[in-house]
């Protein structure tokens, strides 16, 4: 039996993150200058990694 063409293993090892957990997003908005003290870390904008 073969297995499906969405399970095989990826041959992009290595490839850039498009999604960040929310203390790279924090980080990432501190960097950029975006981040306010006493900000809640709920309901953070939408953030593209850099490149």
């Amino acid at each position: 039996m073969s297995q499906h063409p969405t399970l095989k293993k990826s041959s992009s090892i290595g490839a850039k993150k498009s999604v960040l957990k929310r203390y790279d997003r924090i980080k990432l908005l501190k960097a950029r200058g975006e981040w306010k003290e006493g900000m809640s870390p709920i309901g953070l904008p939408k953030t593209k990694p850099d490149a």
